[in-house]
Order: C-alpha cells, then sequence, then structure tokens
C-alpha cells in the first residue's frame, strides 16, 4: 500500500488530538495554541470532503484555523490568548483570537459528533448522520438561509464508502480512527468551553 497508515488524514487527525487530550485531563497544564492549531489544521482536509453541504464550513472553519497559527507565534497558551482579549476588550469582535477559537472548537464538535454517528451507522449514506451533525453543532448559531443551503447541500454529499476511498481508508481501519477521534476530541472540547464559561464568557454566540 502507498503510504503508511501514519500519512493517512484520519490517523494523522486522530493522532495530533492524543496528546491534545492528555493535556485537558491533567488538570493543571496548560494547552498551548501552536498545538491545538496544528491539530485543527488537520481537520480541515475532512471538510473538503464532504463536498458543497460543508463548504461553508470549510471556508470559515480554514481562516480562523490559519489565525490561530499565526497567534501561536506569539502567544504561548489558550488562557493567554482569551486574556490578552479580554484586556483589550475585542473578545466577541469579528477576527478576534478567542472568537476564531470558538468557532474552531465548532467545527472540532461538529466532526466528532459526524464521526459518532457514522460508527453507529449502518447503510453507504451519510446524509443522516451529517445531518444529526449540522443540527447538533452548527444549525443554532445559523439564519434560515444558510440552514436551507446546507439542506440543499446533504444530497450532495458523498456516499460512505466515497469519503473513505477520498481518505484512502477501508471501513475497519476508518473506524478505529473516527472512534480515536471521538474518544480523544471530547475531553479537548470540554477543555475549551471552560476556558470560556470559567470566564462568564458563554459559548452560543
Amino acid at each position: 500500500m502507498a503510504g503508511g497508515r501514519e500519512d493517512k488524514t484520519l490517523r494523522k487527525i486522530a493522532a495530533s488530538f492524543e496528546p491534545l487530550a492528555e493535556v485537558a485531563t491533567s488538570g493543571g497544564v496548560a494547552m498551548e495554541v501552536g498545538p491545538f492549531s496544528h491539530a485543527c489544521a488537520h481537520v480541515s482536509v475532512l471538510f473538503g470532503c464532504l463536498g458543497i453541504a460543508f463548504k461553508f464550513a470549510e471556508k470559515d472553519y480554514v481562516s480562523k484555523v490559519d489565525d490561530l497559527i499565526e497567534a501561536s507565534k506569539s502567544i504561548t497558551t489558550l488562557n493567554d490568548m482569551i486574556e490578552l482579549d479580554i484586556q483589550q476588550d475585542c473578545v466577541r469582535q469579528g477576527g478576534s483570537h478567542t472568537r476564531n477559537l470558538l468557532r474552531v472548537k465548532r467545527g472540532v464538535d461538529m466532526v466528532r459528533v459526524l464521526f459518532e454517528e457514522i460508527i453507529k451507522s449502518d447503510g453507504n449514506s451519510l446524509k443522516d448522520a451529517a445531518s444529526v451533525a449540522y443540527e447538533k453543532v452548527f444549525a443554532p448559531h445559523h439564519g434560515w438561509a444558510i440552514r436551507k443551503a446546507v439542506a440543499a447541500g446533504m444530497y450532495a454529499l458523498p456516499s460512505k464508502s466515497q469519503l473513505l476511498k477520498r481518505l484512502n481508508e477501508d471501513e475497519g481501519s476508518a473506524k478505529v480512527e473516527m472512534q480515536s477521534f471521538v474518544r480523544t476530541s471530547g475531553p479537548v472540547i470540554q477543555y475549551i468551553e471552560e476556558l470560556f464559561n470559567s470566564r462568564q464568557l458563554g459559548i452560543d454566540w
């Protein structure tokens, strides 16, 4: 087989979140912006494989991950990054690192729920899994026009077999990596939500 297991997209996604999960569950170690943003960059490939339904998410997600990668050159931890925005009174301003972090967290959460649904589902369609993930994570923050466009785009989703082919995976290997990402991304998402909630910033904006 061309390329080893380490070269595959799902393996890269799953592996990059393993050390982040260790930090998230350590009970004291601060998560760094660099490792977090670079791990999230691996996830963007998956949005690109989902077709037009998630094109809006891909563009939005990639631009915000890029901002966090740039921020990591001068800011060490996610905690410091949020505190800096609080000091500058720009937390909710468009383009702020904190606002972008919240949007990136949402993208990671969408993929987590998508993987959960794919693992549970039988058959070759991704429509139900993708619809559940969208409704749980993105839909509450979107207006009617975007929700309608996404619903229409769901009919252009690749099949599960097409997605796995694009990712160079078979069903068995994909399930292992998806389960790994679901397991490791959960604590990371909770860690970030706690950064917001502990400062009374909220996460529903």
